[in-house]
């Protein structure tokens, strides 16, 4: 049994690992400070993102926050599958806020030691775009309240992530 759960294991975690980096590791990442998890709850919509396998042909994403009575975060995340109209696909996980703008998610409800980094480093004053990413430099994605940014907040947005280490030449935009 142990041999059939470290081999079921392996297989899931295998896409995890083989993701591609975006980031260079050597810049120290910085989160935002002042952090409000309460106004950070709700809707948002991706504008941008890394390729992540998770969200392989994905369009119309979108991820909602909302406070679980234990505190916790619930994240249902949605995407359409091949177009903004395509088939919906939704996965539920569960966040925690660690320190100032980190949050660790997990989608694996029978695995919950199985976390990812969520670090927030960008945040309009008025909570209207985040740039968000991890230290490891294999996530990274720019949120908005709406389904469209202007340039002048697009490019605060990259200029974050370029600030963070990131390379911008793999970044994808995200039909909405």
């Amino acid at each position: 049994m142990r041999l059939v759960l470290l081999a079921f294991l392996i297989v899931a975690l295998s896409p995890l690992q083989a993701q591609a980096a975006y980031r260079d590791k050597t810049v120290p990442m910085q989160t935002v400070s002042g952090f409000d998890l309460g106004r950070y709850l709700g809707l948002w919509y991706e504008i941008a993102r890394y390729p992540f396998s998770f969200e392989n042909g994905c369009a119309g994403v979108t991820a909602e926050y909302s406070m679980k009575p234990d505190g916790k975060v619930r994240v249902v995340n949605s995407c359409r599958e091949g177009a903004v109209d395509g088939p919906l696909r939704v996965s539920e996980g569960t966040a925690e806020l660690v320190s100032d703008g980190k949050l660790e998610v997990g989608f694996v409800s029978f695995l919950p030691f199985i976390t990812g980094d969520y670090w927030v480093i960008h945040l309009e004053p008025d909570y209207s775009m985040a740039v968000v990413g991890s230290p490891n430099g294999k996530t990274g994605w720019i949120l908005s309240r709406s389904k469209q940014i202007s340039q002048a907040k697009f490019d605060r947005a990259t200029a974050a992530l370029v600030a963070n280490g990131y390379d911008l030449s793999a970044l994808e935009l995200v039909a909405q």
